[in-house]
């Protein structure tokens, strides 16, 4: 007999954690696994402000799936664009551009999420975004780009300009990447002499009330005071009116000469959830506490595409977009899909929350474990504790940890790479948000390779 086929899409938290459960958990002779991957790692997301601002270098962040002989999931590399729930069927646009269907008989999204943008003029031709590896190195690059071309130009105002950088996004990841990129930028600006420190300006805006309102009102207002203390404008209720190459205005009305405009402004579910034509809740897949798809026998759903309930604190609440839960809803999902298998019972996902981690470089943290806060160096030590128990691998957590000790001892170099000498690359060139099919074209698609059923 052929063995059950497993297929999971995305090589995030989620998918990740589940495929690795599934491997230990289940006998090979089971079931065969399949993970679709347009990546062979498993990006660290929440380290990525600390990629671009040069305290870990990329490969640190990037925890690859094919360094170990043990694994036995087959990798397909490439996405998947679209799902026939009704043939069973997930179309794949492989790396080579080739589109393929691959037939599975149980189906585990998850394929994570993209940058959330809204209809803003200029937006996605001129900002930069900060959800994936290429994108963190890039603004690295060209961050120190405009410090070169600050110090080379003879223009006062273009120098000013060149100075001038604007963080769309209040939540972690904004607050973040504004704070380890000025501490960037504060020290790279010693290496150069013609160049005036107070000319260089970093702006956090966001539309909220307040910065990162679920770490609660006391560590919000320390981690404002930490960011203004550095020199970085803080602007709530406040968002972007239009984007051009050489400026940015902003919804009150102030026009900033700016050459980097950094989005950060939330997420999104994967285009991919589109395809489906299955309910959703704000975008997201709408499915049971065992995470399964209603109506779809073998279909589980979760991570930032999910709408897992959130049992702890029920009342409708679903689980938040965060590492976190996604890597504890794959291994729950791991056990339900071995479960349904086995002809076992079900068991709904439930994990309380184990607390928030905001890492503002150097000895600048906000953290609250177990609903304890902390600020300064003992959050500091908690939130680089958490990560480095989060990272998957020994491999990873070294290197890790060494690339903290060595920025620490000896600094950063300030090197470019080279990328701007290529053509720019803004938020839309990274994350391939119009390479997905629609319902109707998957079903087209699928059909018209296989004979109708009846």
């Amino acid at each position: 007999m052929t063995r059950p086929r497993i297929l999971v899409i995305g090589a995030g938290f989620a998918g990740v954690a589940c495929v690795r459960r599934l491997e230990r958990r289940l006998d090979p002779s089971e079931a065969d696994i399949t993970l679709v991957t347009p990546r062979s790692y498993q990006l660290y997301l929440p380290l990525l402000p600390q990629v671009a601002s040069g305290v870990l270098t990329p490969q640190s962040v990037a925890v690859s799936l094919r360094r170990s002989k043990k694994y036995r999931t087959r990798i397909i590399p490439g996405g998947a664009v679209g799902v026939d729930l009704r043939a069973k069927v997930c179309v794949v646009r492989k790396l080579t551009d080739h589109i393929v269907d691959e037939p599975y008989d149980y189906l585990v999204l998850a394929p994570g999420s993209v940058t959330r943008t809204f209809d803003i003029p200029g937006l996605l031709d001129h900002a930069f975004g900060m959800k994936t590896l290429a994108e963190a190195a890039y603004i690295r690059d060209h961050v120190i780009t405009q410090l070169d071309l600050a110090d080379a130009s003879e223009d006062p105002a273009e120098r000013a300009s060149r100075l001038q950088f604007v963080v769309v996004g209040g939540g972690y990841a904004g607050t973040e990447t504004a704070a380890c990129l000025q501490r960037l930028t504060h020290a790279a600006v010693q290496r150069y002499p013609r160049l005036d420190p107070a000319l260089i300006r970093w702006h956090l805006i966001d539309v909220a009330p307040a910065l990162m309102p679920e770490l609660g009102d006391k560590l919000g207002r320390s981690a404002q005071e930490v960011m203004r203390r550095r020199g970085v404008e803080i602007s709530l209720g406040v968002s972007i009116a239009k984007a051009g190459p050489e400026e940015v205005t902003f919804t009150d009305g102030r026009v900033v000469p700016t050459h980097t405009l950094i989005w950060t402004a939330g997420v999104v579910a994967s285009p991919l959830i589109a395809t489906l034509g299955a309910e959703t809740v704000r975008g997201r897949l709408a499915v049971t506490a065992e995470m399964r798809l209603p109506g779809h026998d073998g279909v589980f759903a979760l991570g930032d595409s999910a709408a897992v309930p959130d049992l702890a604190k029920g009342g409708g609440a679903v689980c938040p977009p965060t590492a976190q839960h996604a890597t504890r809803q794959g291994r729950r999902v791991a056990e339900n899909v071995i479960a349904t298998l086995r002809g076992q019972p079900l068991r709904p996902y439930e994990h309380k929350d184990l607390g928030l981690v905001v890492d503002l470089g150097g000895a600048d943290a906000v953290s609250k474990p177990l609903g304890v806060e902390l600020r300064g160096v003992p959050a500091q030590a908690v939130a680089r504790g958490y990560h480095l128990g989060a990272l998957r691998t020994n491999v990873a957590k070294t290197r890790v940890a060494t690339n903290w000790l060595l920025n620490a001892v000896a600094g950063d170099d300030f090197v470019r790479t080279g990328f701007q000498a290529r053509k720019p690359a803004k938020l839309k060139d990274f994350e391939y948000t119009d390479s997905y099919m629609t319902p109707e074209q998957v079903r087209d698609h699928v059909e018209g390779v296989r004979p109708r059923q009846v």
